[in-house]
């Protein structure tokens, strides 16, 4: 982020082109090596141990050293040589200013003095800064005195860097009592507090079309429903690992279905944080224990209800898969295909997963948990009380444990995290098989 707000603040300044800018953000993607390449390339982690970090780091609101220092994969020391070996993004910064412009090393130096005072940074802030570390990064500018607010907002950048893109700043969050947006999806955390997680778009949609066709690794040109949905399932995502921390502490939160809405009103008290991200303005929009709504009118994004979608017998174990999301169903869809089994049907809630089962008789269910109309808790009862011998899959995002245990209970045989990994859903497919 370092790069992005002081590189701003030099294009006012008239010390450095628009262009020049996008270049060395370009330039300074491929100087930061991950830590995993350069743990595989000098023998202290196997390839292996790094995809098994990257598969807990989807699920976990943890930095890459942190879980492999948790897992016993590395120690502080270890850690430590990593980041020496990934390089300052500050003098990463420097390095690339000083190539591709006429500035010296002191002028970007003065430019910076005068950025701090401006800005009114003090010293340990600037230092924060210059090393782009967010969870010190974003109380200046998120101030709250509501709880989780600062949390919410830290983890959805977090995921930013981890989904969509690391070339984002953000500005100065509004506490507000309104807004007007043309597009906005958002989550309800229902329990011990009443929390809404949400990103909209007010009037550019640009930062809203880059999360969901990153999400959803596609590109569309305008919002549409698959865009909603991609965004959602970004949303659940995020929402989920939030849950997991605070089942920690002993907060008991549920996770509502999530909704979009097109061209309406937020109201009620909440923070919007805007975040411009590849240059597109987007907004965090965070409301905790307060009277928020979204909108009047949901969008209807749960586009297929119960249909046959195989066009020709395989020959392999048949599969309903059901989800309110149609990325992960798509998604979902074509692993199972690939892996030479048959999609009979998708079901978009529970209500018609159990109508599909009765018509269909699959050999196999895949269940997501959080639906509308009926969940996949509710919908698995009723599909093991029509056949005991039923083989089905609950599929679950973090901050679900206590359903999905109660699904396990309840009979289901194996579960699948969000976000997808192949191997994971092949193998506990053909297990059970």
């Amino acid at each position: 982020m370092f790069i992005q707000l002081f590189g701003k603040y030099l294009v006012e300044k008239k010390a450095l082109s628009s262009d020049t800018l996008k270049q060395i953000i370009e330039k300074q993607k491929t100087v930061r090596v991950k830590l995993g390449t350069i743990a595989v390339s000098t023998g202290l982690l196997t390839e292996e141990q790094v995809a098994q970090i990257n598969e807990m780091q989807k699920q976990q609101d943890k930095r890459f050293g942190d879980i492999a220092i948790e897992n016993g994969l590395m120690t502080e020391a270890d850690l430590k040589d990593l980041l020496s070996k990934q390089g300052d993004s500050y003098m990463q910064f420097i390095e690339l200013v000083t190539e591709l412009t006429s500035l010296s090393n002191s002028d970007v130096e003065e430019f910076l003095k005068a950025y701090k005072k401006d800005s009114g940074f003090s010293d340990d802030e600037m230092e924060a800064l210059k090393s782009d570390d967010l969870d010190k990064l974003i109380p200046l500018f998120v101030f709250s005195t509501k709880p989780y607010i600062i949390d919410i907002a830290g983890l959805i950048l977090r995921n930013f860097v981890r989904f969509i893109s690391a070339d984002f700043y953000i500005e100065k969050a509004r506490h507000i009592k309104e807004l007007s947006y043309t597009h906005i999806s958002t989550q309800e955390l229902a329990g011990d507090h009443s929390i809404f997680i949400g990103l909209a778009a007010e009037d550019d949609n640009g930062g809203f079309l880059k999360i969901g066709n990153s999400f959803a690794h596609d590109d569309k040109a305008a919002v549409e429903a698959d865009t909603y949905d991609s965004v959602s399932e970004f949303i659940n995502v995020t929402s989920g690992i939030f849950v997991t921390e605070l089942s920690k502490s002993g907060t008991d939160i549920d996770m509502e279905p999530p909704l979009s809405f097109r061209a309406q009103k937020a109201a009620g008290d909440f923070y919007v944080i805007p975040v411009v991200l590849e240059g597109n303005k987007v907004d965090i929009v965070i409301a905790v224990d307060s009277d928020f709504s979204a909108g009047d009118t949901p969008e209807n994004t749960g586009a297929v209800v119960t249909h046959n979608v195989s066009t020709a017998k395989t020959g392999g174990a048949r599969v309903l898969v059901v989800d309110d999301s149609r990325m992960s169903r798509v998604m979902l869809c074509s692993i199972l295909q690939k892996a030479g089994l048959e999609v009979a049907a998708e079901a978009a809630n529970g209500e018609d997963a159990v109508e599909a089962y009765k018509q269909h008789k699959p050999d196999i269910v895949t269940l997501d948990i959080t639906m509308p109309k009926m969940d996949g808790l509710e919908a698995l009862g009723h599909i093991l009380k029509f056949d005991p011998a039923a083989k089905v899959v609950m599929i679950t995002a973090a901050g679900q444990q206590d359903k999905l245990i109660k699904a396990l209970k309840t009979g289901a045989k194996r579960f699948i995290n969000k976000p997808f990994n192949e191997d994971e859903i092949i193998s506990n497919i053909k297990e059970l098989l």
